[in-house]
């Protein structure tokens, strides 16, 4: 609406046709966009997202691009896609034996993680660019049921993650095994099998859809979510707290780490603000607020259904990081928050992770 009574302008038919259809509305702003349809209560939500390569293999670059669009979807509980689009930039850069090796790799990639999510790609656009982009687009018609929307938080909720962060230090760290100068800002803190270990750890973590969340958001009776991408958990977390109907704020007091990677942050002088929760991510996590009595039990589910899965998230897969208090709708990370360093998978550490059997995680949060 464009008028301070909230009438909007008389010939704004968009608004008009919006209000003739009932059902939840979600336009710019969050992870998707909730249009409901003219037939049987039914509604379309759709994403769209790109970026540019950020790991070596092609392979793996298109299955983590359609990971992270797919993203999107998981974020509000949704856990079926009925069609993906492709959106490929091929680098007028490239010669044409490299263009014939990479650019099948990717959508072959992009591909295989559509069918992982139980859709396929009919179609998208292909352009010549100075630069390769891959993205796509990912859409589905639901029930109301099928959906949650992400404005439900309560005070008292507890603020749980699905993913490690770190991934865009672990990607940068890999880079400068090959640049004495930046190598040398960081080799004090690290070794360079750690710095390829973490990178093998953000690729796969990276590439790993957030569907088993996505469907586990429904059995534990998830209040909201968002995904963890570009803006940071911190960025994201306050996009969430922005889009509340109660006056609440988020509070978070955990952050899980890519092992080594806070280190590494802090050695190179805090350039990517990993600590602060501004360093930006890649295919990240669902950040979602869960009843209190409920957080627990998911955690422990993720870390199950994970190992079940081949092991497919890092440690177990799910964080408590947080609580939801009365506030303003906004969200902070305390003075000293409580790193918890996340072991890649196929590490000693992380096979004694998975192996142990203590219970799951409580909030601790005092």
């Amino acid at each position: 609406t464009d008028r301070a009574d909230g009438t909007g302008k008389a010939d704004d038919q968009a608004s008009e046709f919006g209000q003739q259809l009932p059902g939840p509305r979600l336009g710019v702003g969050m992870d998707c966009c909730v249009i409901p349809l003219r037939h049987g209560g039914l509604s379309l939500v759709q994403t769209t997202d790109f970026f540019y390569p950020l790991v070596e293999d092609p392979y793996m670059m298109g299955r983590i691009a359609c990971a992270n669009v797919l993203s999107d979807l998981y974020a509000m509980g949704i856990t079926e896609c009925d069609n993906m689009l492709m959106l490929l930039s091929v680098s007028q850069k490239m010669n044409d034996k490299d263009r014939e090796r990479v650019m099948p790799l990717i959508i072959q990639g992009f591909r295989d993680a559509a069918e992982e999510g139980g859709t396929s790609v009919t179609g998208g656009q292909t352009v010549i660019n100075p630069w390769i982009i891959v993205g796509g687009v990912a859409s589905v018609v639901c029930q109301p049921n099928e959906f949650i929307m992400p404005d439900g938080a309560v005070p008292g909720d507890v603020l749980v993650l699905t993913k490690p962060l770190g991934t865009q230090v672990a990607v940068n760290a890999h880079q400068w095994l090959d640049q004495t100068e930046r190598w040398n800002k960081i080799k004090l803190v690290v070794t360079k099998e750690e710095v390829k270990e973490a990178y093998q750890e953000a690729m796969f973590s990276m590439a790993t859809l957030n569907r088993t969340a996505a469907g586990l958001m429904h059995k534990f009776q998830a209040h909201a979510a968002t995904d963890v991408t570009g803006f940071g958990l911190l960025g994201h977390a306050n996009n969430l707290a922005a889009q509340q109907r109660n006056e609440v704020a988020f509070v978070i007091h955990n952050l899980p780490i890519i092992a080594k990677m806070a280190a590494i942050s802090k050695a190179c002088g805090n350039i990517f603000n990993l600590v602060q929760g501004k360093s930006a991510e890649t295919s990240g996590g669902l950040l979602m607020c869960l009843p209190r009595e409920q957080a627990a039990k998911f955690c422990s589910e993720m870390k199950s259904q994970s190992s079940g899965a081949g092991g497919q998230g890092a440690a177990g897969g799910a964080w408590i990081i947080g609580i939801v208090e009365k506030g303003d709708r906004r969200a902070r990370i305390i003075d000293k928050p409580r790193i918890i360093e996340v072991p890649p998978r196929g590490t000693q550490a992380a096979n004694q992770d998975n192996n142990s059997t203590s219970p799951a995680p409580s909030a601790n949060l005092s």
